[in-house]
């Protein structure tokens, strides 16, 4: 049997509450713009509040979902729904800053069984997967050693680069232990160590990062990742 037609025109769910103050939300249709036009697709876009997904039904037909930055999130489970279900469906799946951190927090309660994980920005009891960054990463630059064979390495094209944040948040080292053994794996490093990009092996296309690449597309430059997760959503 032929292989099926790539799609040329894609759906993609903008999961997150639309800001026009927050940076990285003024450059995600860019970057799905200028990603489009060197992918050779038509990428339809969705902002999906977190307060309107509240069943999976408000994701089907979706090609791919992004959970975009600027959290706390008005409704947390309305994140959470989302990936899991990005997850368990072998959709195409982006989180960047706090898409990254709510992936962690969802694979942490789902599919390890941590069901008190939480964010310390928003919680002050139970598993606190996401904790406080030594040093501040809002409006930093870094460089990041990616693993080689990653998806994310793949899309860059080599495994040394350097990337923008907004970000106080990042993965507790009491987690980082846990995911040394999970399908959830690190792919993306800062020079000292901390985890700055996961992957889920297994899975057609589902990557986080604490950076926010997208913010490229402010400066006239490629998104690699945001390329990477068209040319999956096609297939």
């Amino acid at each position: 049997m032929p292989p099926l037609p790539l799609k040329q025109t894609l759906r993609i769910a903008l999961v997150g509450d639309f800001n026009p103050a927050v940076i990285a939300h003024q450059a995600i249709p860019l970057a799905l713009d200028n990603a489009a036009e060197y992918v050779g697709v038509t990428a339809d876009y969705d902002w999906l509040s977190t307060p309107d997904v509240t069943s999976q039904e408000d994701l089907v037909g979706y090609d791919a979902i992004w959970c975009v930055p600027a959290s706390p999130y008005q409704n947390e489970d309305g994140a959470f729904l989302a990936i899991r279900f990005a997850r368990e469906n072998q959709i195409p799946f982006l989180g960047t800053c706090g898409g990254f951190q709510h992936a962690v927090i969802e694979y942490a309660r789902n599919v390890i069984g941590w069901h008190d994980a939480g964010h310390a920005e928003t919680e002050s009891e139970g598993r606190l997967v996401i904790a406080p960054l030594s040093c501040s990463l809002v409006e930093k630059s870094d460089a990041i050693k990616l693993k080689p064979g990653s998806a994310i390495a793949e899309a860059y094209g080599r495994t040394q680069i350097e990337e923008g944040y907004h970000c106080n948040y990042g993965i507790a080292d009491s987690f980082a232990d846990q995911l040394r053994q999970s399908q959830l794996q690190v792919t993306g490093w800062d020079n000292q160590g901390e985890i700055r990009a996961v992957e889920l092996s297994g899975h057609p296309f589902f990557v986080g990062t604490l950076f926010q690449h997208e913010r490229n597309a402010l400066k006239n430059r490629p998104a690699p990742l945001v390329e990477a997760l068209l040319k999956a959503a096609q297939r």
